[in-house]
């Protein structure tokens, strides 16, 4: 599989297979992620894998989380801003009508509408979860750092047969997550990754979200 072909192929897989993956295959892809782009490499990025009997603990610490206090907001940092203006909104707004026409859940259901978003906090089925922090002082630059190790990462997945859907809906339940892993105060935590095998026959795995061409977002100057 070439870069090009890993790119394009990639999805968020939201839908895995009951089939393991080894601590072995995982610390393949780490060695593979940790050459990613890092200005001043300053490889600001801190990993924590859950797996095994960890994920499960995991994810019923925060189900419970959820249903003591189904409204809760535990975010350190904004997913979106406030009030997503044009054309982001849009493109926000018509991936998940995509999706969930995919799964059969029309817009005025929306008990089942949350029920395939909590699914988050189980992996979407995957074995594997991966979260990725940064330590409090880091600004904007290392964002983008830790955000080029995260892609780096679900590639280097792809070309191995895996699967990856990067997850920030876990900002949502950072402080529960934060506890469960020991992490330091100085630690900001971003979000999740489900890491598995895809379940090819699980119809939402069929969204590929739709891109803009080139000429929407590229400008060349050449005089």
């Amino acid at each position: 599989m070439t870069v090009t072909e890993a790119v394009k192929s990639r999805i968020s897989t939201r839908a895995f297979l009951d089939k393991p993956v080894s601590e072995a295959q995982i610390r393949d892809l780490l060695e593979t992620a940790r050459w990613a782009p890092s200005g001043g490499n300053l490889q600001p990025w801190r990993v924590d894998v859950v797996m095994g009997s960890a994920r499960d603990r995991l994810v019923a610490a925060v189900k419970q989380a959820i249903a003591d206090n189904p409204l809760g907001d535990e975010s350190e940092l904004q997913v979106y801003p406030p009030n997503l203006a044009e054309p982001w909104r849009t493109r926000r707004f018509e991936v998940g009508e995509e999706m969930y026409a995919l799964l059969g859940i029309p817009r005025e259901d929306k008990p089942a509408r949350i029920q395939h978003l909590l699914r988050n906090y189980e992996f979407f089925g995957a074995p594997v979860g991966l979260f990725f922090s940064l330590d409090w002082r880091f600004d904007k630059g290392q964002w983008a750092h830790l955000g080029m190790f995260m892609a780096t990462l679900a590639l280097a997945a792809e070309e191995k047969g895996l699967a990856t859907c990067m997850q920030e809906a876990w900002t949502a339940r950072a402080k529960t997550v934060s506890a469960f892993l020991g992490l330091p105060d100085s630690e900001q935590l971003y979000c999740g990754m489900a890491l598995g095998y895809a379940d090819p026959d699980a119809k939402v795995n069929a969204l590929r979200s739709s891109r803009v061409g080139v000429e929407e977002f590229a400008r060349f100057h050449t005089q």
